[in-house]
């Protein structure tokens, strides 16, 4: 995909990596940029800098997400680019409270769903579309730490591979970003899952976004802006065991437990 002229719209898009994409997308020639947020401000601001459009929605509501939706193609115009990318980082053990688990469902999981349930139709019906949605190098490779967090984005690549087998031929296309750390608001957090992903450095969100077009313009499936992700996806799937006995040693490391 070539982002020229094209309508994207961004969740997630008040700060941190939203707001890289947007500001990535606009200086690749996009037509107009959504920016929605949570946070009705931060999405401002956002759009402010990329000369869009800011809209409030909660994720986590279908009503929002088909509201925002609607909104976007009447007044704006048809979307080319849906990037599902607002994401929250809670529930951190299985003793976390179930409305943690629960909200890292609906956000991490079921905004993807909501996004594509309202959109594929109209998209297949203009010719095809396309998907970009975050997920995390949790999501292939789980997470130290971090339990909802590792489970739900694992469903989230789950779901993209769901959504492209069943719509490729349709003319939909999916990519899921499955990045490492990136120096965003929820990586400020002092923790252990925070301090694994950080295990081979932090990068800068503009990094990320760069990669992103990169890879938008290849139509890969899975963008992963710290290649090292991949190399780490071959070791765990060519021996699963050594794998998993590998990561209960970086989990014991990190957290400071012994034999």
């Amino acid at each position: 995909m070539e982002l020229q002229d094209k309508i994207i719209l961004i969740t997630g898009a008040g700060s941190g990596i939203g707001r890289a994409l947007a500001v990535r997308f606009h200086a690749a020639g996009a037509k107009k940029i959504v920016a929605v947020d949570i946070n009705l401000s931060n999405a401002q601001v956002t759009a402010d800098m990329v000369s869009g459009v800011a809209m409030m929605a909660d994720v986590a509501k279908e009503d929002d997400i088909c509201r925002v939706i609607e909104e976007t193609e009447a007044k704006v115009g048809p979307i080319d680019l849906f990037c599902s990318n607002a994401g929250v980082a809670i529930g951190e053990s299985i003793d976390s409270p179930n409305n943690q688990w629960q909200a890292s469902w609906d956000i991490n999981v079921m905004s993807h769903v909501y996004a594509a349930r309202h959109l594929v139709p109209r998209m297949v019906a203009r010719g095809g579309g396309y998907f970009l949605n975050t997920s995390s190098a949790a999501g292939l490779l789980n997470q130290i730490g971090g339990a909802a967090y590792g489970v739900t984005k694992h469903a989230a690549v789950g779901f993209g591979e769901w959504l492209a087998i069943h719509h490729k031929h349709e003319g939909i296309s999916v990519s899921m970003l499955c990045p490492q750390a990136v120096r965003t608001p929820m990586t400020a957090l002092d923790n252990d899952a925070i301090a694994a992903a950080a295990s081979n450095g932090m990068i800068e969100p503009e990094e990320l976004a760069n990669c992103v077009v990169e890879e938008l313009r290849k139509e890969s499936f899975l963008i992963l802006p710290h290649a090292i992700v991949q190399e780490y996806m071959r070791n765990k799937t060519t021996n699963y065991d050594r794998w998993i006995g590998g990561m209960n040693k970086l989990m014991r490391h990190i957290m400071g437990i012994g034999k």
